[in-house]
């Protein structure tokens, strides 16, 4: 069979995956409905299961402008990510695994141990408003987090997520979507262990994190306030607002429940607040966040250097619009700014990105291309010497 053929034959199968207008994946609850992947039923439907994978391939490049000749490459499977949603004698009893096949999605480089786990959760779905979780899963923090990583318009998160983010955690979650009139409305609340997934016992405090999620404008188009861009093409305006709170006592991990381990334990308190506007193909997101530490400054607990938990803020503004054929234009501005208990450690660093997307099949098979921009200190002419540009280039496949 000649290659073409054989290109078009895969290109077509692709069908099977879930089209733009199925539900988005979502990464705070089973995937039961509206989803295409390797399934199975037993013949008393009292057991089912969806498998899925997905693998995010990149090669990046990074220059200091600095007049030296330090250009860094990197080129690696950044994602390779295996997932099973399902059901067990009932529907009220779904569950969620997702594992991990990567060094940089294993917490590896923080911990020490490889952890291949990172969502083993059980719901009760008292309704299709109410359900409870317990174990092993993202916390309700900001959207960026929330949004899977393979729902993203940029190859990477922001650096407003990489300082502040509340990550996976073990614990107890609470969530409830209910309308206002018209108006749907989201509250969810968990209560974890505060030391992330890699942790093998807890210490004496706890994280207490909520968000609430207002849509003034009605629900998007299959769950599109949970995935970046708006490959929906809106036919009305939509809007989701949203907040919250994370309160985690005594952690002992520089980020909370991700970074390496301290000496000391320390309490952070996190706010954000952030927004998603979609309509005909154009997207606007923003999200603020903000973290307070009483005494940022730490010692690691392996060889006892100095360390600091993030205290600062953080603004991320981007936006795009899709074009004919799939095609999508999107940039992308973030600012950090360190508290001055910090400042002996960290700049003030703004990113200026623009990203070119083609949508082969929505989230499922895209290819991007994005380009980048650092500076510190508000120094956009490079007089510190010590800027950077780069670029990304990334494959996303998945089912």
């Amino acid at each position: 069979m000649k290659k073409t053929t054989k290109l078009a034959i895969f290109i077509a199968s692709l069908g099977i995956l879930p089209l733009a207008s199925q539900a988005q994946e979502r990464d705070d609850r089973a995937t039961l409905l509206n989803f295409k992947g390797i399934q199975y039923h037993s013949k008393d439907s009292l057991f089912y299961s969806n498998f899925r994978f997905r693998m995010q391939n990149r090669v990046k490049y990074n220059q200091v402008l600095d007049g030296e000749d330090n250009a860094e490459w990197e080129a690696r499977v950044r994602r390779l990510r295996m997932r099973m949603d399902g059901y067990i004698y009932t529907k009220k009893f779904s569950y969620s695994i997702q594992l991990a096949f990567t060094r940089g999605d294993q917490d590896y480089d923080d911990t020490g141990m490889a952890n291949i786990v990172r969502d083993a959760v059980i719901f009760y779905n008292f309704s299709d408003d109410f359900y409870l979780s317990f174990g092993q899963n993202k916390l309700p923090g900001n959207r960026q987090r929330v949004n899977s990583s393979g729902q993203l318009q940029f190859a990477d998160r922001s650096l407003v997520n990489s300082r502040f983010t509340i990550d996976r955690d073990f614990g107890i979650s609470a969530n409830l979507s209910k309308k206002l009139g018209d108006m749907p409305i989201n509250a969810k609340a968990a209560i974890s262990t505060g030391e992330g997934r890699s942790a093998i016992s807890s210490d004496g405090g706890l994280a207490y994190t909520g968000r609430v999620e207002f849509l003034p404008l009605g629900d998007f188009t299959n769950d599109g306030d949970y995935s970046e861009g708006d490959i929906e093409c809106e036919e009305k305006p939509k809007l989701s607002i949203g907040g919250g709170y994370s309160y985690n006592a005594n952690t002992n991990r520089l980020g909370g429940q991700t970074g390496k381990y301290v000496e000391r334990p320390f309490t952070l308190k996190t706010a954000f607040v952030d927004a998603i506007f979609k309509y005909d193909g154009f997207a606007y997101q923003a999200e603020f966040m903000k973290r307070d530490v009483d005494n940022p400054l730490n010692t690691l607990k392996e060889g006892q250097s100095i360390a600091y938990a993030y205290k600062g803020w953080g603004l991320n503004q981007q936006t795009s619009y899709l074009i004919n054929n799939g095609y999508e234009v999107a940039a992308r501005y973030t600012m950090v700014n360190p508290h001055k208990e910090i400042k002996a450690f960290e700049k003030k660093t703004e990113i200026m990105e623009l990203g070119l997307t083609k949508y082969v099949k929505a989230h499922r098979l895209k290819l991007q291309l994005n380009s980048n921009y650092t500076f510190f200190d508000g120094a956009f002419n490079n007089a510190n010497k010590n800027n950077q540009w780069g670029f990304n280039f990334q494959i996303e496949l998945g089912i």
